[in-house]
């Protein structure tokens, strides 16, 4: 009597995607076994709890051979070793290169040096995410940066064309790179409430509009000369007279207000001051603001018509600088204006 048996022989590399999940989160393998039994693979499966720590060893083996293609994507579409489908290479990238919202939160605006790296295990304790991990998310946000820094062109396209990232999360890292490059400080208590999506959405808006130079100086003149910060507030009360629910409280304060949103731009053409941009816009811009109560629609009331009455001041002439600068004032504020 014969007995016929199918065989099936391939050589595509399995990827399983908890495992992997547990790897990138920088769990060891005895962790991960007992955080895969706790899940009820052994019961849903019928496996042995040495079949599932041989499984979960070879996996680890998998993905510590895959890292050093990992640190630089296109070598791992262009290998022969690893047979693995072009989306499920496009999913080891993604999450290799994906980050925590509180780890980045810590880090961002430092400098991406050893000297932060020092302050991984404090991190990791602050946050709860595995030192492993914040070394792999630390070593990322490096990486990326040091083969992006001196390039020219688009930031984003640049980090997508060397790290095959998504759009978004490659939006996020050319934020991470432009933040580390200007050393914008995010760490004092009264910036604690903004998320790293509050600060991305500045950073994208600044990327893409402005150029930090010596130009901006030139509109401190409309600060600076006292007749044309007289009209600019005659023709800001005109429009909004009526309007505005909180109309005497921006009369009294304007001069204080265009101040603190003029004199930001001054404070740019100096690299020593740029980091403290968004201290700036939160104390001079944000707080006082709240303080008098201001609802956010009356926020984007007022900064709409501030920026926009500009437009008729005839001594000022620098109008496609301001409406350049404004409008990624406005956006940077309207963003920030929350609780």
């Amino acid at each position: 009597m014969t007995s016929e048996l199918d065989i099936f022989v391939g050589n595509t590399t399995l990827i399983d995607e908890d495992v992997y999940r547990l790897w990138l989160d920088g769990y060891s393998v005895t962790d991960a076994v007992a955080l895969r039994v706790r899940s009820g693979i052994l019961e849903q499966t019928g496996a042995t709890a040495a079949v599932l720590q041989s499984d979960t060893m070879d996996h680890y083996r998998t993905f510590h051979m895959l890292e050093r293609l990992l640190h630089a994507p296109p070598k791992l579409l262009h290998q022969l070793i690893f047979q693995i489908p072009p989306s499920r290479q496009a999913l080891l990238i993604e999450r290799y290169y994906a980050f925590d919202e509180a780890f980045v939160r810590e880090v961002l605006g430092k400098k991406l040096s050893k000297g932060t790296k020092k302050d991984l295990d404090d991190i990791s304790t602050k946050t709860g995410i595995t030192l492993k991990s914040c070394r792999r998310q630390f070593d990322n946000f490096k990486r990326v940066f040091k083969v992006v820094e001196e390039m020219r062109g688009s930031l984003v396209d640049n980090i997508q064309q060397h790290f095959l990232l998504s759009d978004r999360l490659a939006r996020d890292y050319a934020a991470i790179v432009f933040f580390a490059n200007n050393r914008f400080e995010t760490g004092k208590k009264k910036l604690q409430y903004l998320s790293f999506g509050d600060f991305a959405f500045c950073a994208e808006l600044m990327i893409q509009n402005w150029t930090l130079g010596a130009d901006l100086k030139e509109l401190k003149v409309l600060v600076a000369d006292k007749d044309l910060l007289d009209l600019h507030k005659s023709l800001v009360c005109t429009a909004l007279r009526g309007k505005l629910g909180v109309f005497s409280e921006m009369e009294a304060n304007f001069k204080n207000l265009s101040r603190g949103l003029v004199n930001v731009a001054a404070k740019l053409t100096h690299n020593k001051d740029v980091r403290d941009l968004f201290v700036d816009l939160v104390e001079k811009f944000v707080e006082p603001c709240r303080s008098d109560h201001w609802p956010l629609s009356d926020v984007r009331f007022f900064l709409n018509q501030y920026s926009a009455s500009v437009h008729s001041l005839d001594g000022f002439r620098h109008q496609a600088l301001w409406d350049r600068y404004m409008g990624t004032l406005r956006g940077c504020l309207l963003r920030l204006y929350h609780d």
